[in-house]
């Protein structure tokens, strides 16, 4: 069984309500060898504070401060060039993770010689108060898959570099982690699911892709200038993507207390 290093990133903005709740998750993880790189873009609340207290209970606990706003995608890169792990994994400001999530995703990697792992999750609204049934995922995601369908939640990505090479974020591009899946797979890996819902995603009245028009802009942005794809075919695969993120996002999110358990 492995215990290599798992480097988190996580990627802060005014995330003061919500960050305890994350830090705690991770603090929680049942695989205890990991780093968590909690880079702070430059937030105006008290984020570094509540991060310094408890980078000062443990020296797991990274904390890095930008001089300026770079956005979800610098910040992200700005962790990664600090991580020293094995692996890489990500999780949000305001996402929660289950305690064995880290332990069920390392186990299988190492067992099945994966480099991309991801796993089902559960959306929960923005009070922790109410959450979805699990998402269904796919067993496999090639890249011409994911072309059709962001399905790939980033706080149940885990990565290892030694099959991945060289990772980072496509910065100005929007949906910087989408972008970022993309440039991963097409060099032939495949992205493995794991059925298993181990995260919640809490669901922001105000997050910064809450805007659907704005996020199908993101998309087709993404699939012609930065996939390069014809316009006709970033048009097919734009029409899956909208019908898949309707599907998605019109699932209940109702209270299950039950649900929670191991969270």
């Amino acid at each position: 069984m492995t215990s290599d290093l798992v480097s988190i990133i996580t990627p802060a903005y005014n995330a003061a309500h919500f960050i305890s709740d994350t830090i705690e998750s991770v603090l929680c993880q049942s695989y205890q060898n990991w780093e968590l790189i909690i880079v702070d873009d430059k937030s105006r609340d008290s984020t570094g504070d509540i991060v310094k207290e408890y980078q000062g209970r443990d020296s797991r606990i990274k904390y890095i401060e930008h001089d300026v706003n770079k956005g979800p995608a610098g910040a992200r890169n700005t962790g990664l060039e600090n991580a020293q792990g094995r692996y890489i994994a990500f999780l949000d400001s305001d996402d929660i993770w289950k305690q064995e999530k880290l332990q069920k995703q390392i186990d299988f990697m190492s067992k099945n010689n994966c480099g991309f792992c991801f796993s089902s999750y559960r959306r929960m609204s923005e009070d922790g108060s109410r959450v979805s049934k699990p998402l269904n995922i796919p067993a496999e995601i090639r890249y011409e898959d994911l072309l059709k369908n962001t399905t790939i939640g980033t706080l149940t990505v885990v990565l290892d570099k030694k099959l991945t090479g060289k990772i980072y974020a496509p910065e100005n591009v929007g949906y910087d982690d989408f972008a970022m899946w993309l440039y991963i797979l097409k060099k032939g890996l495949v992205a493995k699911g794991i059925k298993e819902d181990l995260a919640l995603y809490r669901i922001m009245n105000k997050s910064i892709s809450s805007n659907k028009i704005r996020a199908a802009r993101w998309v087709w942005n993404i699939l012609v200038k930065h996939e390069k794809l014809p316009r006709l075919k970033a048009l097919m695969l734009l029409s899956y993507y909208l019908k898949n993120g309707i599907l998605k996002e019109s699932m209940p999110i109702s209270f299950d207390r039950s649900s929670l358990e191991g969270y």
